[in-house]
């Protein structure tokens, strides 16, 4: 670890079931006059309609902004921005998954600094004015983008999934309420889960990893593990609810103050060019990924495979059923391959070098246990291709 380190995370964290209703006096303490972003489902759900009665009931009005359609664009940021500016929005209120809550950071802090989103990219420009508060409201357990001061934004242009993280993008304030993650479908449910455990083995394994960091990663991977399974089959289980969005708002604060490694970064290409949800391709990548790195964190990565096992086990044996456990989650939650998930080989191989150097740039490899080359980063995407979550066990035994 370094001589010091710095952890950031949102104000205030409101946590558990039906702290929703905390909307209304939240929102007072910021401004008097809301944009909330979010989308259609949440409009179809009832949730804009709670929240706008909410805000009401402590003296407050409310616009929407429901134009996220998926993972988030420089176009909606530009929209949501238009809209707060001609309807003098004081706050703005995030409604929904990560992408909501990413088109929230995006415009809160472009609506106090100006410019355009791309152009905080790699801190090219730095945000110096406070941005317009924003509080997250995240209706998925994953992305646990409510808890960090990073942002991902598509540049329309160019199909670049930007990674922006500077101290403006952290929301004021977060409320966490497990129920509303019981909307969720399984599809959903999954994708989410497992980029929430992403985040928190990517922190754990970080080469910016810290004491505090260790402790919610952790901390995520027990709340996260034993229920992924568990909401996946059943959405109204309230415990397996209730802990996955425990683990993901830690997740999400271990990541944001430890940084993702080489799976995030391999990931957001995917995402820009094929548009594969990021909770998937994160899932299609891990494994891979994993074994890559595992001689690099065999210590850390057995750490992780003794939350699945008790049994007694050398360090290399434990970070070996890590992997394999997580091979077994991806089959369990029929996560596909990215040739399953319907991709074009030709395409896909032609992608690679694009795909390749833009994970690179992104910076997040360079946190990985093992550091990789662009070469190396183009073999691994041609390897998770046709990747076979089944285990050497399970292929010598027959089992398909």
């Amino acid at each position: 670890m370094n001589s010091f380190a710095v952890f950031r995370s949102p104000k205030t964290c409101f946590y558990g079931n039906h702290s929703f209703q905390k909307l209304g006096s939240v929102t007072a303490q910021y401004g008097k006059n809301a944009l909330i972003i979010s989308d259609r489902v949440m409009m179809d759900l009832g949730y804009i309609e709670k929240a706008q009665h909410l805000i009401t009931e402590c003296g407050g009005k409310s616009s929407i902004y429901l134009g996220v359609a998926s993972e988030p664009t420089d176009i909606y940021v530009q929209e949501a921005l238009h809209q707060l500016q001609s309807e003098k929005c004081d706050v703005v209120i995030a409604l929904g998954g990560g992408s909501c809550i990413d088109t929230a950071k995006a415009v809160a802090v472009l609506a106090a600094n100006g410019g355009y989103i791309g152009d905080y990219m790699g801190g090219k420009k730095i945000a110096s004015n406070p941005p317009v508060p924003l509080i997250a409201i995240p209706t998925t357990a994953g992305t646990g983008s409510e808890a960090t001061d990073v942002t991902i934004i598509t540049n329309t242009k160019n199909d670049v999934k930007m990674m922006i993280k500077q101290p403006a993008f952290m929301p004021f304030a977060a409320i966490v309420d497990p129920v509303l993650t019981y909307s969720s479908p399984k599809e959903i449910t999954a994708a989410t889960g497992i980029d929430a455990l992403s985040h928190a083995l990517e922190a754990y394994l970080s080469r910016k990893a810290q004491p505090m960091t260790d402790m919610l990663a952790l901390s995520s991977m027990n709340h996260i593990l034993p229920n992924i399974r568990h909401v996946y089959e059943d959405g109204s289980n309230s415990e397996a609810r209730e802990a996955m969005s425990l683990g993901s708002l830690q997740g999400g604060m271990a990541f944001s103050n430890a940084s993702v490694c080489l799976v995030h970064g391999m990931s957001r290409p995917i995402g820009a060019l094929f548009h594969v949800p990021h909770g998937i391709s994160n899932a299609m990548l891990l494994p891979a990924v994993l074994e890559f790195s595992k001689d690099h964190c065999t210590g850390r990565l057995a750490d992780a495979g003794r939350i699945f096992s008790r049994e007694k086990m050398s360090d290399s044996e434990a970070a070996q059923l890590a992997i394999d456990e997580i091979k077994a989650l991806c089959r369990d939650l029929n996560i596909p391959n990215l040739k399953g998930w319907g991709i074009d080989p030709q395409a896909f191989e032609m992608a690679i070098p694009k795909m390749a150097a833009d994970a690179l740039e992104s910076g997040s490899p360079g946190h990985n246990p093992r550091v990789p080359s662009v070469d190396e980063i183009a073999e691994l995407y041609r390897y998770s291709f046709t990747y076979s979550y089944q285990t050497d066990k399970q292929t010598a035994g027959g089992e398909k």
